[in-house]
């Protein structure tokens, strides 16, 4: 089985899904409130306390990648899966083979976040496409027809600008 994580400013989101089937299908999958401070020991009891609710052993995963756009956590997150996977984790990022050539001056610039959306939408849907998350941050971007990221855009999310409006607008 895979874990995957999805670490972002607001929310981590865990995905777990059987490679060794047809399809790699989604086992289970959790959402969690991404928090600065928690420990090792805190992360590890909320991951095993999940997979324990879906009646899943932490035994069965056998590789784990990190998509993270909130690097203080990295370390953390890099000791979760060492102590209660057994696992080393990899991050996705620069050097990461993603098979997606990326049409950008500075690659290295491009979050995982963003990077694994594309990756993901053009497995599923080919090119060209456009891809948009809305996330704490609301990220657009553009895979040519051949499946290379062409470049995007980040804007304030929803709730960003809906606490702008709020707290700057007289009405």
């Amino acid at each position: 089985m895979l874990l995957a994580l999805d670490v972002g400013n607001t929310n981590t989101v865990l995905g777990l899904y059987n490679i060794d089937a047809e399809n790699a299908p989604l086992v289970a999958n959790w959402r969690v409130t991404t928090h600065l401070t928690q420990t090792v020991d805190e992360y590890g009891v909320l991951f095993l306390n999940l997979f324990r609710l879906n009646s899943l052993e932490a035994s069965a995963v056998n590789h784990i990648i990190i998509s993270s756009v909130v690097p203080p956590l990295e370390t953390t997150l890099r000791r979760v899966c060492e102590k209660y996977f057994n696992k080393q984790p990899t991050f996705l990022g620069p050097g990461v083979k993603s098979g997606m050539p990326i049409l950008v001056e500075n690659p290295a610039e491009l979050g995982a976040d963003r990077l694994a959306d594309c990756v993901a939408a053009f497995e599923r849907y080919g090119g060209p496409t456009i891809v948009v998350d809305f996330g704490t941050a609301t990220k657009f971007e553009a895979i040519s027809e051949r499946g290379e990221y062409l470049g995007g855009a980040i804007a304030p999310g929803l709730g960003i600008s809906a606490d702008a409006l709020f707290n700057r607008a007289a009405k």
